[in-house]
């Protein structure tokens, strides 16, 4: 059973402590219950197993992933996109978009993630991994 989203510290960045979930890949789905839906399938595929999926409501997006680019660009604007990727995700959140935050440490991991989502379409996929955030 996937669990509910509880920000904690490792899931920030080092430098601006931006939302920065290393080893994660954060998807975004255009209600609530698409990101449920895709949940399940990737649940029943075995694709990841449950405890390495998170889900996120807008609400819990906006309460606690979206705080944390207040400070991002202080005392020096980021160097990455970090802060960038938080505020589309407060954007689509906003709109009532909901997410999956799911740990995807490495590339056969996100293939089948990826194939398993071919069918549960994100509106928005970014996998974090050292110094890089990936589009899926």
């Amino acid at each position: 059973m996937m669990k509910n989203f509880a920000l904690t510290p490792n899931m920030l960045a080092p430098v601006g402590s931006a939302f920065y979930p290393k080893g994660h890949a954060m998807l975004m789905f255009e209600t609530e219950a698409k990101a449920r839906e895709a949940a399940q399938a990737l649940e029943k595929s075995h694709a990841v197993t449950a405890d390495a999926v998170q889900y996120i409501s807008p609400a819990a997006l906006l309460a606690q992933i979206s705080p944390t680019v207040s400070d991002a660009d202080e005392p020096l604007p980021s160097a990455g996109t970090d802060a960038a990727t938080v505020r589309a995700f407060t954007a689509l959140a906003r709109k009532g978009h909901a997410a999956l935050l799911v740990a995807m440490p490495d590339d056969a991991t996100r293939d089948a993630v990826m194939a398993v989502l071919e069918a549960h379409k994100p509106s928005m996929a970014q996998r974090y991994r050292m110094l890089v955030i990936e589009d899926l």
